[in-house]
């Protein structure tokens, strides 16, 4: 008489019989992925951008830009000019204008930023350009409110 192997009781093979059920596969859930907008270097904006998503600016683009509950890049090749809110910040790229992070902000060795920056949590890293304010007290201060408590720091490129 034949008698099933070790391997084929733990690992059941499915029955050919198209009557009988077979118990649904476990998978693991395919990882979220994250959706985000991406403003191609080649793209060109005049006026406020808004959105309920992660967004990377490689364009130009003049006006306020408002993600706020969501991250916002500036890339290597983007131009900004005007304000920008998201809920992380990272610039690589150039802006002119005041930066708002609500959890943190982070100008990249490649990042020129002409502004004020107001967010919790703020990273220069080594070779940034900033020319600015830094609050990191609190979120909803305005830049007017931010000239009494001024810090200024200037660093440049090497």
């Amino acid at each position: 008489m034949w008698k099933k192997s070790e391997s084929e009781e733990l690992h059941p093979q499915s029955s050919p019989d198209p009557h009988v059920s077979n118990p649904p596969s476990h998978k693991a859930p395919a990882p979220r992925v994250r959706e985000h907008a991406t403003i191609g270097s080649t793209i060109s904006i005049k006026g406020d951008l808004s959105g309920e998503e992660d967004l990377l600016i490689e364009g130009k683009l003049e006006g306020k830009i408002e993600c706020h509950g969501h991250s916002v890049t500036i890339g290597k090749n983007g131009h900004i000019k005007g304000d920008i809110y998201g809920k992380s910040v990272t610039v690589e790229g150039n802006v002119e204008g005041n930066l708002y992070g609500d959890e943190q902000l982070c100008v990249r060795q490649a990042g020129t930023v002409r502004g004020n920056i107001i967010a919790p949590r703020v990273a220069l890293e080594d070779g940034a350009n900033f020319k600015g304010s830094i609050d990191m007290s609190g979120k909803d201060k305005s830049p007017t409110l931010l000239n009494q408590d001024k810090v200024s720091i200037t660093t440049k490129t090497t």
